[in-house]
């Protein structure tokens, strides 16, 4: 077998001019950093190819291939990725079948001699396994590095360990701007020990993730105060049902069962209403309507014997200034000696440019958290870190079904993360 090197700015250039001088026939063996990216110094790879001398093409002395063997360097890329793959699928392959030779010598020796104990794992055995999953991961980290080099600004700036998690999190929705900065976070603070493989990258990057999402940790009224919460946010994201949620969670679900009261703002909508009374009979709360801003401190002083007091508001276009006024002269119709906590109700399902709009066109209402529902109808959830870490606003609760009151989750990041990094799962909520 003949060894071969290639050089390039990146693993994948050089595999790319690998492939383009000797062809298919090559197997890569080694992909190392022979030059650090300095200032006014660009970083150099080095690859190494095994390919039995036979198989080398005779043009590869003249360092370049007849002009209809050549390829446009896109489809010589994406020739590469299916190469690797394959490699992928073939240590996989060697991988189970080591396991299967070792678990069958395992079995032989006892049933022949029960007396002695179970055979250690070879030396060289273990050593295998270590190569292989070594070699495993180096196919995981280049086939991410050509995904980022189709990808527009992306592949010249991400180092190749971090490439598989920062491909997650682009897809993922999350704003590019506020995912560039977590990467320059990680890349300043992360020991470098820690890139020896892509699985301690994302348990970093991981801890990075927890650290950038506000959560507000659900608190219980002190003694002779009372909670009161508002839910806001545009028609239809399931501001109505978290609120029943919520009542009979504070109701029913908690260590002490709580007085609970409900105030209706959204009398625009007869459904929404008698949704809401509905609620209220089954489970036995008080509930009041107000139709004009002067009624709210009544409504409020009518359930002054409870300890929670949730409000339901008219659903609006986050463009429809109208009713948000509406609901902001309530609020600053309060002469009550109550803080009320302002909710904004979004849902998960939308792009992180559209979040942010309903934001603004809401924090007229000095928003004080954040909710998020429909967690169950979206595969992305990068959206929602970028909400948070620009807002610096707190995330509450987050709905994640119809269900009352089952699918409903107290926030915390490390349920976001998980979310975010392996998709959601009804199972772990």
């Amino acid at each position: 077998m003949k060894i071969l090197t290639f050089t390039g700015n990146t693993p994948s250039q050089a595999l790319k001019k690998a492939k383009m001088e000797i062809g298919d026939d090559g197997m890569l063996i080694e992909t190392r950093e022979i030059q650090k990216k300095a200032f006014g110094r660009e970083p150099l790879y080095e690859i190494v190819i095994g390919i039995e001398e036979e198989k080398i093409p005779k043009s590869y002395k003249n360092k370049k291939k007849p002009l209809e063997k050549q390829k446009p360097i896109a489809q010589e890329s994406e020739d590469v990725l299916f190469d690797i793959s394959s490699a992928a699928a073939q240590i996989s392959k060697i991988s189970n079948t080591t396991d299967d030779v070792f678990d069958y010598s395992k079995r032989k020796v006892s049933q022949s001699i029960n007396s002695q104990p179970i055979m250690q794992e070879p030396k060289e055995l273990k050593e295998l396994k270590s190569e292989i999953n070594k070699i495993g991961d180096k196919v995981k980290l280049i086939q991410n590095m050509i995904w980022d080099e189709k990808s527009p600004d992306v592949g010249a700036t991400i180092p190749p360990e971090f490439a598989e998690i920062y491909k997650l999190s682009y897809q993922s929705g999350m704003n590019k701007e506020h995912l560039d900065a977590l990467m320059q976070m990680s890349l300043e603070h992360m020991p470098f020990r820690m890139r020896e493989n892509s699985t301690t990258v994302k348990r970093y990057f991981q801890t990075i993730l927890r650290k950038m999402v506000p959560i507000r940790l659900e608190t219980l009224p002190s003694v002779g105060d009372k909670k009161v919460i508002m839910l806001v946010g545009p028609t239809g994201v399931g501001k109505t049902t978290s609120i029943a949620k919520l009542a009979a969670r504070y109701s029913f679900l908690m260590q002490k069962k709580y007085k609970v009261g409900l105030v209706v703002l959204d009398t625009y909508r007869i459904g929404a209403v008698e949704q809401l009374m509905q609620y209220a009979r089954m489970m036995k709360l008080g509930i009041e309507t107000v139709v004009d801003p002067p009624e709210f401190t009544s409504a409020l002083n009518s359930l002054q014997y409870c300890d929670y007091i949730l409000i339901d508001t008219m659903g609006s276009s986050p463009y429809d200034k109208s009713k948000i006024q509406k609901i902001y002269e309530c609020l600053n119709a309060n002469n009550t000696q109550y803080n009320i906590d302002v909710t904004l109700v979004l849902p998960s399902s939308i792009k992180y440019e559209d979040l942010k709009a309903t934001y603004e066109n809401f924090s007229s209402l000095d928003i004080d958290t954040l909710m998020f529902t429909k967690l169950d109808e979206t595969r992305g959830f990068g959206n929602i870190f970028s909400l948070a870490y620009e807002t610096k606003k707190p995330i509450s609760y987050f709905s994640v079904g119809q269900e009352v009151p089952e699918d409903l989750v107290i926030a915390n990041s490390d349920f976001l993360v998980e979310c975010l990094l392996n998709g959601f799962n009804r199972s772990k909520v």
